[in-house]
This record gives structure tokens, sequence and C-alpha cells, in this order.
């Protein structure tokens, strides 16, 4: 049985007048020139046959208009569910609802971070850390601590007395040995020590902790030799004793961590200890890069302000490079200028913190995360300010780091 459309248009029959064909055929174009509306299905052996038959005949599908008020009915249903949709939308709406998946995107990631981070190398009282600088500060709470938690701690001190003074707050895993980083000699006879007390086992760790922080000044008032006398020390050692430690750690599969600093990404006061210290994160970055391939990690550990020895001695350098510029040089900057430079500083170091721990924490987990970091920022100084300030743009940053910076007596 076939299914017709069916729209109810007046009937016509053969002896029908011509006006009224002329009617019915204008209401018929007229209907189809409507838009499509809703219809209904009717068999088609059920529309009634014309006197004649021959209309019938010719419509064998008709379309069936229903009323005209259930289409009307629709129209005001779709006007309201898009008026409910625009209400519901509002751009506070949707700008609050972007930023709450945001928050939830980062929570999820941090959270997965802090989980993986927190999963620990195995094995580690079975594995050697080398460190460099450990007669005081960081270098020395860090083999203490690397000591309590059951690592062999190989230690390389300046001093006799410095290595003697660790030995005896330590357990006797921990070993020392006397280490200048300036000297090739030295660094050449730490890494032979080195490698007869690791064995096969290659090094798992090394950390160049050693540094030194004076003189620090203007740069008019340095001589070659005073950048030397820190660059040698803060970035030269750190290569030579990388490079001569390197083949026992790639041995082990092992870390890197470089000691660098704040200063090392935004450079606040002249001398060689914002050059050298950029130059360890420029040459760390260079060695991650080229011991992906052999499973070695490379970390940089850049504190902030911190009460070690470092620290206590940059007011001496100060007023020892003061002392020794040149007369002409003490003209253009005059007392007043040194006086507030020094006024300035002393305030500087009497921010730094007393928590060491926040520096070595990094360092210990740079070392036995199964998931270390590249850059570790250690103090709320270095988080907070000196980190976010040296992505600013040049001039916002200068005008920030010099707005309390005295001005010379000849300026122009």
């Amino acid at each position: 049985m076939g299914i017709t459309p069916v729209v109810r248009l007046p009937i016509e029959s053969e002896d029908m007048s011509n006006n009224t064909h002329i009617q019915s055929k204008s209401r018929l174009q007229s209907a189809r020139a409507r838009p499509a509306q809703a219809t209904t299905w009717i068999p088609s052996n059920t529309i009634p046959a014309s006197k004649g038959g021959a209309t019938s005949n010719r419509l064998n599908y008709r379309v069936q208009q229903l009323p005209e008020q259930i289409t009307a009915g629709r129209e005001e249903s779709g006007r309201k569910r898009s008026k409910d949709f625009s209400s519901f939308c509002k751009p506070t709406d949707l700008l609050l609802t972007m930023w709450l998946f945001l928050a939830a995107l980062l929570g999820l990631y941090f959270l997965q971070r802090w989980y993986r981070e927190r999963q620990t190398v195995e094995n580690l009282a079975k594995k050697y850390v080398f460190i460099t600088g450990c007669d005081s500060g960081f270098g020395n709470l860090l083999a203490r601590q690397l000591d309590l938690k059951g690592m062999k701690v190989l230690a390389g001190c300046l001093t006799q007395k410095g290595a003697e003074e660790l030995e005896k707050a330590t357990s006797d895993r921990l070993k020392t040995t006397l280490l200048d980083v300036t000297s090739t000699e030295s660094v050449a006879a730490a890494a032979e020590w080195v490698k007869e007390c690791v064995g096969d086992k290659g090094l798992w760790g090394v950390v160049n902790n050693a540094g030194v922080g004076t003189p620090v000044g203007p740069n008019e008032w340095m001589t070659k030799e005073d950048f030397m006398k820190i660059i040698s020390v803060n970035l030269l050692g750190v290569i030579d004793v990388t490079l001569k430690m390197l083949p026992l750690v790639k041995r082990a599969r092992g870390r890197v961590v470089n000691v660098a600093s704040v200063m090392g990404r935004l450079a606040c006061f002249g001398g060689g200890y914002c050059p050298a210290k950029f130059g360890v994160e420029g040459f760390s970055d260079s060695l991650r890069r080229d011991m992906r391939s052999f499973g070695v990690r490379v970390s940089i550990v850049e504190p902030g302000a911190f009460e070690t020895a470092i620290l206590r001695t940059v007011e001496d350098g100060f007023k020892e490079a003061w002392n020794r510029a040149p007369s002409n040089i003490k003209e253009q900057y005059g007392q007043q200028y040194f006086e507030a430079y020094h006024r300035n500083l002393v305030e500087l170091l009497q921010t730094g913190s007393k928590n060491l721990y926040m520096v070595t924490d990094s360092i210990e987990h740079a070392l036995t995360s199964c998931l270390p970091r590249t850059r570790y920022a250690a103090g709320w100084d270095a988080k907070l300010f000196y980190i976010p300030a040296s992505y600013l743009p040049t001039t916002v940053a200068d005008y920030i780091l010099t707005r309390k910076q005295p001005e010379p007596a000849q300026k122009i």
C-alpha cells in the first residue's frame, strides 16, 4: 500500500466553470509556494475520488497541511529555547567557566608533577656523590645531609681543617680529599681518587658547589685580575671538575648538579660574580643537551641571598675595591656615592635567609628524584623577585634595579 502526502484542496470536476477552475488553480499554486510545513501521511487509497476520476488519477500524491497553530507553537518554542540559551551563555559566565577550567588543568598538572617528583631512585645507599666546596656553607650541609640519608659521600675540601671537622661530624661512609678547583693538578688528582673509590660502579652524582663572591662593586673599580679571581673558581673550576668527572658519571648514568645563582639570571652589581654565574648557566644548558643521549641528567640550582661565608665577605670585598680604585675614579664617583652604595649593599646582605636547607633540599632532589628538574629556584626572594624580574623587558628591569642606586658626583 503506497504512502503519499495529501493536502486538502478543492477537487475539480470536468463540468466546473472556468472561473472556478482558475480560482482552484490559483489556490494550488499559492499552497505550493508556501514554506515547507509539517505534513501527515495517509494511504493513497483513502483519497476520495472525484466524479470523473481524472483529477484523482492525475494527483496520485497530495499534501495535507497540519493546522497552522501547531507550526506557530513550534516557532514560539524554538524562540524560547534560543532565549534560554542566550541567557545561559552570558560573557561573564563564559569567562568564569574558562578560568575555572584553566585552574583545574593547572591543579591537575601540579598534582601530577608533585606525585612523579616524589618517586626516588632505588639503591641510594650504593651510590656515590662527589661534592666540591665542603668546608662550609651549602657544601658542608649537603655532605652531612646526604650522609644521614645513607649515601656514600666523597667531599672535596679546600683546607685540611675543613676536612677534619667534616669527618668528625659524619659517619665512616663519608670520605674527604683536598681540592683546589683553580688548580688543574689538584682536580686531576681528585678525579683519580674518586675513580679508585667508586670502582666499576661509576659516580652517581657530581655537585659543583665551590665558589667565591668578592670583589664586587662598579665594574670600573675592578681590574682584570679581580674578574679572573672569581671566574677561575666559579666558572672555570666548574668546567674543569665536570669534564674530569664526566666519564665516571656517564658510566653510572648519573647526575650533574651545578650551583649557580639568581645573579646568573639578573646581574645586580658589577665584578666577576655575575659573569661567572651567567657562564655556569650557559655551560649547564649546553651540557644538558650533550648528555641527553647518554642518560645523564644536568640540573641548575639558583639560590637567592643566604647567610653563607660568601655573603659575609662581600662587604669587605666592596671596601677593598674602593680603596684600590685610582684617584681619578674616586673623584668621579665621590665619597657620598661609596657610602650610599655601601648602605644599599648592607641592606641587601641583611635580607639573606638563614635556612640553608632550601638550597640543599633542592640539590638532594636533583640527585635522588626519578624526575629531577632542569632548574631549581631556592629561596623566596629568588622565586618571587629575581627570577620573575629576569623575564621583564630590559628597560623595565633596568629601572627596577637602578631606581635606588646613588648618582656619581660627576654625573653628566
